[in-house]
């Protein structure tokens, strides 16, 4: 049974070979990778919403490389204490390329638990490379705050740096279910900013209650990793949103370096649905 359902009616939808569709008729073509697109028209910002192709291509290459491993680790110890003993239905939002996606849904699996899953973003580009991560997950082109996925289906919610939705969380957890948010930590890569700009800024670190969750912990995940070479370094800068805003010259000072060792911290807010 599919997890997801139709984004104009919100009808359950059935899988088919090549499509997906819904009791009303309406029909969804499968992408050759294996995602479905269930953005409706009205809610498109541009042609290719979302991360571009670059972007994602960076990513993919920073993290099957491994950099933050420790991340998806914390991840998956936090699913397995979480999740119910004998099945579980994971949900990600934002799920990107699907790196914590597969990795949750693999530790779920090896725990002896049934796994059902379904990843959501809005590029495109990302999902191409997600849907090929792990062939047993659904995943759709779609947006955080219109969900197509059932509602109250999921015991956990994962939200790894992409916007937060809490009414739309709410409605796809089921009572008791359990989100975990990755934000990151005040000094995230702060070696790097120091690399791209005169003046680095610390990230804002802050507990925000949210309506309909009870917050149950702030795990915080730290490492030093070192980045060696200049293309998993470029990469990194890629992926981030410090692309879009550094100065030529902070570009021109990491050019120059073939290695360096970051900061790698975040904070993993877990929350339970009331």
């Amino acid at each position: 049974m599919s997890l997801l359902i139709c984004p104009l009616c919100a009808a359950p939808l059935s899988r088919g070979e090549r499509s997906y569709t819904c009791p009303n008729g309406h029909s969804f073509d499968l992408a050759r990778e294996g995602y479905v697109h269930l953005l409706p028209p009205n809610r498109k910002h541009s042609k290719d919403p979302g991360d571009d192709k670059g972007m994602v291509a960076a990513r993919s290459r920073f993290l099957s490389a491994g950099y933050y491993g420790h991340l998806c680790a914390a991840l998956q110890a936090l699913a397995c204490r979480y999740a119910p003993a004998d099945e579980a239905v994971l949900v990600d939002s934002g799920c990107g390329e699907g790196y914590y996606t597969a990795g949750v849904a693999a530790a779920l699996r090896e725990s002896g638990r049934q796994v059902q899953g379904a990843g959501v973003d809005i590029s495109k580009f990302a999902l191409r490379r997600a849907a090929k991560r792990d062939r047993a997950l659904e995943f759709a082109v779609g947006s955080a705050y219109h969900l197509p996925v059932a509602s109250q289906c999921a015991h956990l919610l994962l939200n790894c740096f992409s916007p937060m939705a809490p009414a739309e969380f709410a409605r796809v957890l089921q009572p008791g279910g359990v989100l975990l948010y990755v934000v990151p930590a005040p000094r995230h890569l702060w070696e790097l900013k120091e690399v791209l700009y005169r003046t680095p800024y610390l990230n804002p670190d802050e507990a925000i209650p949210y309506e309909g969750f009870t917050p149950l912990e702030v795990l915080p995940v730290e490492q030093s990793v070192t980045i060696t070479g200049q293309e998993d370094l470029m990469a990194l800068f890629q992926m981030t949103p410090y692309v879009w805003n550094t100065p030529k010259e902070g570009v021109e000072r990491l050019e120059t370096l073939s290695a360096l060792t970051v900061t790698a911290a975040f904070r993993v807010h877990v929350f339970r649905r009331a």
